[in-house]
């Protein structure tokens, strides 16, 4: 038996327990020593790994992980003694216990760390002091509490009066708000039925500006109108006198003349004192010119006569109420009353008027309102020319003003009339505003801004539109729309209704 075992431990080490001679009793006390001490060291890790994990609490937990390392490393090492009595694996013993003395350093010098803080754990002496400390701490709090109860209640009793005293106070409130937002409903009610009235007021008062002013230019053209008609009055029957004794005067100028030349024909020697009289005078220059100065005074009383009749076509003083009239009479006689701003002026040439007039029907309507409006938009259309001309003297530029007057009948049921300049236009704001009382961008004393607002609610009382088209640079055109037979408005505003009880004498 000895041989075998020496056959199975033969090898360059030879086996540990030839150490202990291979004596049963001696090899089975190590065996028995070293399994229980392996034993006990792989159970202590495991009792220190539970007790960390049931008290979560215990301090430097780690270190527990870190003995039990050490230990399980010291029960290895106890295993290998047993292994090494009969396999002499001794290297391997060797490197296993160089591990566990590096675990054992580890350990020592972390412990050495640690004990300090170790040391400061407090001892059951000072925890129970601590502990006394914190009883009589937690008892002073329970008296705190206690007075804080009684402090909560008291509190809670004055809430629920101040409570209550703030319900009422609410209550006062909310009626006070209720009395104050009714005053200010009323107060707002008020405000806004001042306001409309103010609103009105305002509206009234642009009227009655508006109606001053057409008032005043009613007057003046009731003025002009009654001195036009005095004058063709004064002036007719003269200029009838002269007309009328035209034709005989030419007669008995040519019988005396005719007269003349027999004398001439059958004396053709007069005696001296006739024929110095004859060269004296200029016999064969009067004979000639005669004829001319009568021709002449004819055209002239003519000219007169068709400037009287002009004035007083404009004025229409006999037709206060609608009648159906020639407009094309209206608005020749308003070109007749504007033939002063149409000649040539220093600044610019004469305004070519251009008349396209249509085979219109006689209109209903009010033909010295009507001419007013034929006034404003030519006299408008006038100041435009001048204007674009003065626009244009800066830039050294040639161009003709024209007026263009075109008139035609749509449907056998309207009238348009066109009016257009080729003059300085207008912008499309100002085209917003162009119908605003008192609204105007002419210099200030040369125009009031009611000349186009008058004739805008002259064609609408007319049951008409006045349209106008324009492009700044280019020019404008306005087109009055009326129909063949108008009807008159029940309902008329101040303004309208000036214009309705005055009209009649524009």
């Amino acid at each position: 038996m000895t041989e075998n075992l020496h056959h199975f431990f033969s090898g360059y080490f030879i086996p540990h327990g030839h150490c202990y001679l291979w004596k049963p009793g001696l090899v089975g006390l190590h065996i028995v020593s070293d399994f229980l001490i392996a034993l006990a060291y792989f159970l202590i890790p495991v009792e220190l790994i539970y007790i960390v994990k049931k008290r979560k609490d215990v301090p430097f937990d780690w270190i527990f992980f870190l003995f039990g390392s050490f230990i399980i490393c010291c029960g290895i090492t106890h295993i290998m003694e047993i292994w090494t009595l009969w396999h002499p694996d001794y290297w391997l013993s060797g490197f296993l216990k160089a591990i566990t003395a590096a675990v054992s350093i580890t350990t020592a010098a972390v412990m050495i760390e640690l004990i300090p803080k170790i040391i400061a754990i407090p001892n059951p002496a000072q925890l129970t002091a601590a502990n006394a400390a914190l009883q009589n701490e937690i008892a002073e709090r329970k008296q705190i509490q206690n007075a804080l109860s009684q402090l909560t209640i008291e509190l809670e009793k004055r809430v629920r009066e101040r409570t209550a005293a703030l319900e009422r106070a609410n209550e006062l409130l909310q009626q006070e708000n209720c009395d104050r937002s009714l005053a200010e409903a009323a107060l707002r009610q008020s405000e806004a039925k001042l306001r409309s009235q103010a609103q009105e007021l305002e509206k009234t008062l642009k009227e009655l500006k508006c109606a001053q002013i057409q008032l005043v230019q009613t007057e003046k053209m009731s003025s002009l109108g009654q001195m036009v008609a005095g004058v063709a009055h004064e002036i007719n029957n003269p200029i009838n006198f002269i007309f009328a004794n035209i034709a005989p005067a030419s007669e008995y100028i040519r019988d005396i003349l005719e007269t003349v030349k027999l004398y001439q024909k059958h004396y053709p020697q007069p005696v001296g004192e006739i024929q110095q009289k004859i060269n004296t005078s200029e016999l064969d220059f009067i004979v000639e010119d005669l004829g001319k100065i009568l021709a002449s005074i004819k055209v002239g009383a003519e000219r007169i006569k068709k400037i009287v009749n002009s004035l007083r076509c404009f004025s229409r003083l006999d037709e206060a109420e609608m009648k159906r009239v020639n407009i094309h009479d209206g608005i020749d006689s308003t070109l007749m009353i504007l033939q002063h701003r149409l000649k040539e002026q220093p600044h610019r040439p004469a305004i070519q008027t251009m008349k396209e007039y249509g085979d219109l029907p006689p209109l209903e309507c009010y033909a010295g309102q009507l001419n007013q409006v034929f006034m404003n938009l030519l006299s408008n259309a006038i100041d435009a020319l001048e204007e674009r001309e003065n626009y244009n003297v800066s830039r050294v530029q040639v161009y003709q003003p024209k007026i263009r007057i075109r008139t035609v009948v749509v449907e056998h049921k309207e009238v348009e009339i066109y009016i257009a300049d080729n003059g300085i236009g207008m912008s499309p704001e100002v085209m917003t505003k162009i119908y605003d009382p008192f609204y105007t961008t002419k210099p200030t004393g040369y125009g009031t801004g009611l000349g186009l607002a008058i004739s805008y609610q002259i064609i609408k009382k007319h049951d008409g539109v006045l349209e106008c088209n324009s492009q700044l640079g280019k020019g404008t055109e306005f087109i009055i729309k009326i129909p063949l037979k108008s009807k008159v408005r029940a309902s008329k505003s101040c303004f309208e209704k000036v214009l309705v009880t005055e009209g009649a004498a524009v």
